[in-house]
């Protein structure tokens, strides 16, 4: 398999294989991204198309800086661009739902398969959904992500919480469950 450095500098050729192996290589740590933010499936593929498109367009104008950084700024694409899906489709709201029991222990997350994770991060309620993966697996601060929906960084903190408690409320029914099978 090519270096990041080698893909781009055959596309960068005119080379349109390089194209398709960029496309081939990449997209399933696209929907896996995207997935995060839209669980529905007809609208994830809406979104990895959207990217792809920005993403093929604009790869020439792209600036290596070592291995690992053409992923990145593909997956960063496809967070935005689901973002904005989620922004512009959606009237999302930022909610005070929180798990009948609220439980102060922390689950072992370890113990729960990533797609039973994952399945349960979908659940979760838009605003929710939105401040978790923006803190947790885009690393953004609660005063990015305030910017990025418009809302305040108070709002971004409590809905980070209360994603949090309810997820571990998910993860520790699924555990205690799996105690009995």
């Amino acid at each position: 398999m090519k270096s990041e450095k080698e893909l781009l500098d055959d596309i960068k050729k005119g080379d349109r294989s390089a194209l398709h192996q960029l496309y081939s290589r990449y997209v399933g740590y696209a929907m896996a991204v995207g997935l995060r933010y839209v669980p529905d499936r007809d609208d994830l593929n809406d979104v990895i198309q959207d990217s792809f498109v920005k993403i093929l367009s604009s790869v020439n104008r792209f600036e290596y800086r070592g291995e690992g950084s053409l992923k990145g700024w593909i997956l960063r694409i496809v967070s935005n661009e689901a973002i904005n899906f989620i922004k512009q489709k959606t009237k999302f709201s930022f909610v005070d739902e929180f798990p009948d029991e609220i439980e102060e222990q922390v689950p072992d997350v370890d113990k729960v398969p990533p797609q039973v994770l994952n399945q349960m991060i979908s659940e979760l309620p838009d605003g929710y959904r939105m401040v978790l993966n923006l803190y947790v697996f885009e690393q953004k601060s609660h005063k990015e992500i305030a910017e990025m929906l418009d809302i305040k960084e108070s709002t971004s903190a409590s809905q980070y919480l209360r994603a949090k408690k309810l997820l571990a409320s998910k993860i520790n029914n699924y555990l205690k469950n799996k105690e009995y099978e």
